[in-house]
């Protein structure tokens, strides 16, 4: 599987499985499953509610932990110093791992002004080896260089949704300049971008789905993905991609699609409660 080099050293598969909107009583027999078709990143989170399902289907997958990578996020109501470092250490708990690969601060919510207090708990556990890598999700301008302008480590990843008709160009282009690795999430617009006309062209031209297509626009402009299916046929299709031959018209083409339409939540307003 293709890999990149994160801005400490850390590879990173360029594929993920996100088990996002997975039932926790599924999680450890969809982690299994993506394991076995060749995955060796899983993304999860705090809020999502599904971690013991994902380490438990990693520990049971019988492939060497230092071979699977794992990513889970904070939850928005354990922002804080303290809580934050609290929060580490349940998720950590539940997912039933030594360490983790990838800690993230899943929302800025810029409202309780905390997330620069939080970034500096998550600044101690990678100083103290508890995780890999950190990195932030779903920051825009302001946000990013608020916490930038206070950071003593530069975050290695920044997950946002990305998708043809969802770009973020200039937010993809920001963090980039910083050294910072771009994440997609709902890379296929929840599968509302799978019918454009460009994207179905291009597939039948190359011989491929149009997920495959819309995965390999993403790994040749260089972003991590995290394609979420319950289905291991789709699983195995959004895996499969390395034959795949886009030219820079094809990459060029699908930038068209470009349509403002987000499928997640406003950052602005979006908080999660109290659990």
């Amino acid at each position: 599987m293709s890999a990149i080099t994160l801005n400490n050293g850390v590879t990173i598969p360029q594929i993920g499985y996100g088990v996002f909107q997975i039932p926790p009583a599924d999680a450890q027999r969809m982690t299994e499953a993506a394991l076995a078709v060749g995955y060796r990143h899983i993304d999860t989170a705090a809020g999502y509610q599904n971690e013991e399902g994902v380490g438990s289907g990693v520990i049971s997958s019988g492939i060497p932990r230092d071979e699977i990578f794992v990513t889970t996020k904070l939850w928005n109501a354990d922002q804080g110093y303290e809580k934050a470092l609290a929060a580490y250490e349940t998720s950590r708990k539940k997912l039933g791992l030594d360490y983790i690969d990838l800690y993230l601060i899943h929302f800025p919510v810029p409202q309780k002004r905390l997330y620069a207090e939080t970034w500096k708990a998550l600044e101690k556990l990678y100083a103290e080896g508890a995780v890999r890598a950190i990195g932030v999700s779903n920051f825009k301008f302001p946000y990013l260089d608020r916490l930038l302008a206070g950071a003593d480590v530069i975050p290695a990843v920044h997950q946002i949704e990305v998708h043809p008709t969802y770009q973020q160009a200039e937010l993809d282009a920001l963090t980039r300049t910083h050294g910072i690795a771009v994440e997609a999430y709902s890379p296929l617009g929840r599968g509302a971008d799978l019918t454009a006309p460009i994207i179905v062209e291009i597939a039948e031209r190359v011989g491929a789905s149009p997920a495959q297509v819309i995965m390999k626009w993403h790994l040749d402009r260089g972003r991590v993905v995290l394609p979420k299916s319950a289905s291991v046929d789709r699983l195995t299709e959004n895996l499969r991609v390395d034959a795949i031959e886009l030219t820079e018209s094809d990459l060029t083409a699908i930038e068209t699609l470009e349509e403002g339409l987000r499928t997640g939540e406003d950052i602005e307003t979006f908080d999660i409660p109290n659990r």
